[in-house]
Formats: C-alpha cells, structure tokens, sequence
C-alpha cells in the first residue's frame, strides 16, 4: 500500500441505507471499557495486616527509588494518617524532614496533620521548630499565631509576634500584631508596637498609620506629637522634606478634619516653602483644594499663583528661552504685587514681591540668545525695556533702571544690528529725570555708534518738541549726509523750515532734494515741492516746477496733474495774504485766485502731442479720457467736440503668426489725426465710413438725421472698443486717485 485511499469502482448507492445516528450509536456500543482496578473487600484482621503490609512495602520501594521526592513522602505520611496510625505518621514526616527540613510544604502538611488528629500540644511544638528553623517565612508564622488565638491563648499568640518582631517582618506582619491588639481593646500595647515599627521602619507612610491611628482612638494631642516627631526625625534637609510630604499632607487633612484651618495652613505653608516647587505638585494641588474650600478670596489667590509659579518653572525647564514664558511670568508676578497694593499689604510683603520681581527678569535677561541674528533678539530685548519700566514705574528707582538700560545697551552687538527703540526709551527715561544733557549723549552715542533712520526721527522730534530748533537743523544735516537718497528726510527738513516761517531755506532744501541723482521715490519729493509752492500762491513757481518735472519723466500722470492744475483755484500769495489779514477780520474765507482753463486745455493739448510723438497709445486714452471729464465739468461744447473727435476706434488686423503660420486676429487702437497723417486715403474711407453709420444709427433712433452729417468723425467716438474704454477707465482711475 502506498498510502493512497482506494479507489472506488462502484459509485451506486447502497441497497441498505444507514443514517449517522446509527453510526454514532454502534460506535458507542462496540467501544471497549476502560480498565478498572478490583475493588479490595477486606474481611478480617488478617487481610488487613496483609494489605497493610503490601501498601508500606510499595511506599518504602517508591521511597527509595526517589528518596528526594517530598510528594512521595507526603503521600507515605497521609496514607498512614488515613490508617490512624499517627505514630508511623509521625515517623515518615520526621524521616522526610531528615531528607529536606527547609521543606515549608512539609512542615505545613506535618502540622495539618496534627490537627486533624487533635493532637494541639503536638503542632505547637512543630510550629515552635518550624519558626526556629525558618524565621523569615511568614506563612509559619500566621500559622501559629492563628492557632494560639484560635485557642483563645492570646498570651500565647502575643509571645509569638514578640518572638517574630525581633526579626523585624514585613509591614504586613506588625500590622497584623497590630490589628490583634485592636480586637481585644489593647490600644496602648498597639500604639506600643506602633512605636517599635517606627523604630524599625521609619518610613513616611508607618509615621501617617500611626497618627491615623492615634486620631480614631481620640488621642489628638497624641496624634499632634507623632506629626511633630516625624517632621523632627525628617528634619530640614531638601532630599528628606521631600520624602515626607506625606506626612506634612496627612497632617494637614488631620487638621482640617479637625476645623484648625489655620493649623492646617500653616502646616501647607510650611511645607511650601521648604519643597521645590517641581517637586511638589501634589501637595501643591493638596493644598490648592484646601484653599479653595476654607480659604478667603486673598490666600485663594495666592495659591493660585503658587500654582501658576510651578507651571512657569516647569516650562522654563524645558526651555530657559521661552521668553514668551518669561513675558508671562513676570506679568503674573507684577499683577501679584498689585493686588498686594490694593490689599493693603504690608511693606515686607510688597518688598518680597519687588525680589521675585527682580529674580524673574534678572533670570530671564540671563538667557541671552545665542549668536548674532537679530530675529533671534527681538522678543529677549523687550524682557530689557519691561524690567527698566517696571523699575521707573513700580518701584521708583531710577538709578537702577538707568543701570538696566546701559546694561542693555552694553549687551547688543551694535557692529552687526541695533535696537532703535532701546537708544529712544533711554533717551526719553533721561529727559523725565530732567538730564537733559544724558538724553542728548545717549541719543549722540547711538547714532555715532549705529546710525538708524529711527534713530534720526526720533532724535529730531525730541528736540523740536524741546524747541530747539538749530539742534534740529543740525541733526537733519547729519541725516541727509547719513542718506541723501531718502526723500522723506528732505521732505520733513523743508516742512520743518516751512514751520519756522523760513520759507527760502525750504525751497533751496527742497532744490537740494531733487537735484540727488540716486533719490528713492523722486515723486513724494516733487509733489511735496509743488504742494509747498501751491500754498504759498506761487502759481509761477509751481507752473514752473510742473515744466521741469514733464521734461524729466513726461509720464501721463504728471501731464495731468499739471492740467488740472491750471484749471484749479490756489490761495493768494503769502505777501498779499498778510496784508490782508492785517485789514480784514479772522472769520472771513481765504481769498483764492480762480485757475485759468484755457491754460488747462494748452497742457491738455501739450500733453496729448508728447504722448503722440512717444507713440504712447493707451496713456493718450487715459489723458482723453480726463481731458473730457474736464470739459463736461466746465460746460464748453467745442472742447467736447474737439476731444470727441480725438478718441480712438478699435480696428481689427489679421496677420500670419511665423511661428504657427497660423492667421492670428488683432486689435489695434486707430487714432484720427495718426490715420489722417499716415494714410490720408483710409482716413477718407474711414471718415465716411463712420459718417454713415452714425446716419443709419440716429435715423433709426427717432427717425431723422441729426448732427451726424456735420460731425463726419463722431462714429470714432462710437466705436470705441470694451478692451480700451476697460483700459483707460483704469488708467485715469488710477491716475486721478494719485494726483488728486
């Protein structure tokens, strides 16, 4: 056979059919029983004696074989209990403990044995051999404690826990001796072994059991001692008062059960103080609960604040450059010495707030940033300016916050970046004590050291605020040769000359100003220029700067602004204003001289031909575009039509792309007056071309022929393209809202 299932030939159904249940049950029937010994009947004496016999032969041949086996022997030693014959009971655990006395299974069974046979004086001897022999296993010990006070020998079982406590147990085993005591009302031995354990195990939570215990027996001042005793023993050494916030915890809830609040707060306090405060959070969140239910509003608060302190610190652990936290810190002390103020407090209590103060921000001005990045010291220089204000502010000594202000400054590479408001608020401290001549030397310092822009601002303000004006001069000197390309530090020199009534010195400024080739953001200079020249009602001047600002840049914005300018009303001249407030009274309205729009329309016109000559089509449409709301505004219908005439049409071109060789349709801005000079013949075509346009528009509008026929080119007008009218609104909005 290979192993292979036979093959069936015949795949038919049988003719008997059987089910599975009949399978099943002729299974059941033809299993053969197991074997089963024959039951022994003994009948007399002499079977027995002879059964006995056999049975001790087969137990001392086992025995032999695997003398170290303690399950043989124990089998050997209850058959012969179970034969009552205790004394050859006795004989085989005696002969087993020769083999292995450490045996605890051994002894156990020994003893259950003995028991069993009442035989009492028998298993105290064993359980007396068995501890001597293996003191440190405590099941033999809660044996024979529990058999003596099984037997009501409380004596008895007090000697046997006097006896194992000499070996210094476990806590389970002086609890235990403990408990004893307590059910046969033995309090004073109990406190008693209390005392021993302590002295064996002086551990926090052996000091609280014991306290605990003093306080349900009634003993407070007991109670009160064992506290006390415990926190001797712990004394003030950092590592031990860390072990035992158990006890200051249990404690302290003695004396809150007790309602001595404020034993119990000052017990709290106690510990507080002497704790880490990383170290303490439990007992922190102990006695942040104790606040919370028996506290007034004030030591709530200071709890609170503990608590925040421990989770600033905790988070400063992790990163003494979190000055975000630092910020947070310092606020949250600064706000605690202001509800101490408002309190009442005292001043050794506002003098301890003032040091926390002081060793938060001198902690946190420690943690300079490292390397020399200036992104890296924007938020560390503000801890500076908060501790120098809060040192001016809070505590009103200015000799240290000028100290914190020249340390600041001492700190910060100045070779490589600068800190403009330090240098200010210096200053700005310096002036409020009245040292004027310090501001000056901190504010010269800083600009001889690391000239800064803000530093020249704000030096000038100081100084034209203090009305010093020559000072001022000076320093906007020193500015413009700092950086003469900037154009708001023109500006403001000629505005401040302008203040002072000095108004040739600002416009020979002002000429300085754009006569700089390298000037940043030349416009503001120039607008500045002729807005100061507006004023004074100096419309030649003004005309005159416009003349030389469009032969500069010729921009359309510049072209329109000037137009309008012209157009414009401005106020009297400064000299006739003067003698005309002289004679007049204040309340009259400033005279003003009416602009001229026929000089409008010739810089209009100026305007146009430049654009046209530069082939600037879309800056033509802008100026259109403005030139006729011009007209619209001052009501002349032949400038109207002039420009009407003026405005380009939208032409469609069709060219081979040589890239694609593909026919790409453009569109082109057509201009009349370009047309009528370039191509003349088209121009014809065009202009009747749009002539009869118009004609068929209008005639289809109401029916007759208006002033299409006398107008041949207002179909340009008309023609006008989405695309360009899109343009130049944009353009003209654009520039309208930067001129006007």
């Amino acid at each position: 056979m290979d192993g292979r299932a036979p093959r069936v030939k015949n795949r038919a159904p049988a003719a008997v059919q059987i089910t599975a249940e009949q399978l099943l049950r002729e299974a059941q029937e033809r299993q053969e029983s197991a074997f089963r010994a024959p039951k022994q009947r003994v009948e007399d004496f002499e079977e027995l004696s002879e059964y006995r016999g056999r049975k001790r032969k087969e137990f001392e041949e086992r025995i032999r074989r695997t003398r170290g086996s303690i399950k043989e022997w124990l089998q050997y030693a209850n058959w012969e209990s179970a034969q009552n014959e205790f004394a050859r009971s006795r004989s085989v655990f005696e002969r087993a403990l020769d083999v292995d006395p450490r045996s605890i299974q051994l002894w156990l069974s020994y003893t259950e044995m003995e028991l069993k046979s009442r035989n009492v004086q028998h298993a105290r001897n064993l359980f007396d051999r068995a501890v001597t022999l293996l003191p440190r296993v405590d099941q033999l010990w809660y044996k024979y404690v529990y058999l003596e006070e099984l037997l009501q020998n409380v004596p008895g079982a007090r000697q046997v826990f006097e006896r194992w406590m000499k070996w210094e147990p476990d806590d389970k085993a002086w609890q235990a001796y403990i408990k004893m005591e307590e059910r046969y009302q033995e309090l004073d031995r109990a406190s008693e072994i209390y005392e021993r354990w302590i002295g064996v195990r002086p551990e926090p939570r052996v000091w609280v059991k014991w306290a605990k215990f003093e306080e349900e027996r009634g003993r407070l001042d007991k109670a009160r001692e064992v506290f006390q005793t415990a926190l001797e023993f712990f004394g003030d050494d950092e590592e031990q008062m860390e072990k035992a916030q158990a006890v200051f915890s249990a404690f302290a809830k003695m004396e809150t059960r007790l309602k001595e609040y404020d034993r119990a707060r000052v017990i709290y306090k106690f510990a507080l103080e002497r704790i880490p405060r990383s170290k303490s959070v439990a007992l922190y969140a102990a006695y942040t609960k104790f606040e919370k239910q028996h506290g007034t509003r004030t030591t709530l608060e200071s709890t609170v604040l503990g608590k925040r302190r421990i989770q600033y610190e905790e988070e400063l652990s992790h990163d003494g450059r979190n000055y975000d936290v630092w910020f947070d810190y310092a606020r949250l002390e600064e706000g605690a010495l202001k509800d101490l103020r408002d309190d009442g407090a005292t001043v050794e209590e506002e003098e301890a707030s003032i040091g926390r103060i002081r060793e938060v921000y001198e902690r946190a001005v420690a943690q300079v940033p490292p390397g020399n990045e200036k992104r890296h010291w924007r938020r560390y220089i503000f801890l500076w300016l908060d501790y120098a204000l809060f040192e001016e502010i809070e505590t009103k000594d200015y000799d240290r916050a000028r100290q914190i202000y020249q340390t600041a400054v001492s700190i910060i590479p100045h070779k490589v970046f600068t800190f403009a408001k330090l240098w200010l608020l210096f200053a700005k401290f310096e002036v409020r004590r009245l040292e004027l001549g310090s501001a000056r030397k901190v504010l010269g310092t800083a600009i001889g050291m690391c000239p800064k822009e803000k530093l020249f601002k704000g030096y000038i303000e100081l100084e034209v605020e203090l009305r010093e004006f020559d000072r001022a001069r000076k320093l906007y000197e020193k500015y413009i040769e700092f950086d003469s390309a900037n154009a708001s530090a023109w500006i403001k020199f000629a505005e401040l000359e302008s203040q002072l009534q000095d108004f040739a010195r600002a416009r020979a400024i002002f000429e300085l100003g754009i006569s700089q080739s390298p000037l940043s953001m030349p416009e503001l200079l120039w607008k500045a220029y002729i807005d100061f020249e507006v004023e004074e009602g100096e419309r030649e001047a003004a005309r005159a700067l416009y003349d030389r600002l469009v032969q500069l840049s010729g921009h359309v914005k510049v072209w329109i602004s000037y137009a309008l300018f012209e157009a414009e009303a401005m106020p009297l001249p400064r000299a006739e204003r003067d003698e005309e407030d002289e004679e007049e009274d204040e309340d009259e309205e400033q005279k003003m001289v009416p602009g001229d729009p026929d000089r409008a329309r010739a810089v209009f016109d100026r305007a146009y031909n430049d654009l046209k000559s530069k082939g600037m089509k879309s800056e033509r449409v802008a100026l259109l575009e403005v030139w006729k709301t011009f007209e619209e505004n001052q009501g002349n219908g032949e400038g109207m039509k002039k420009v009407q005439s003026m405005m380009p049409v939208v032409s469609k071109k069709h060219h081979v792309d040589p890239e694609t060789c593909l026919t790409v349709e453009d569109y082109e801005l057509v201009f009349a007056d370009d047309e009528r000079e370039s191509n003349p013949s088209t121009f014809m075509f065009m202009k009747m071309a749009h002539a009869w346009k118009a004609q068929q528009g209008q005639r289809a509008a109401n029916g007759s022929t208006g002033s299409s026929s006398s107008n041949p080119l207002s179909g340009f007008v008309a023609a006008a393209s989405r695309r360009t009218e899109e343009d130049a609104t944009s353009d003209v909005a654009s520039s309208q809202g930067g001129d006007n």
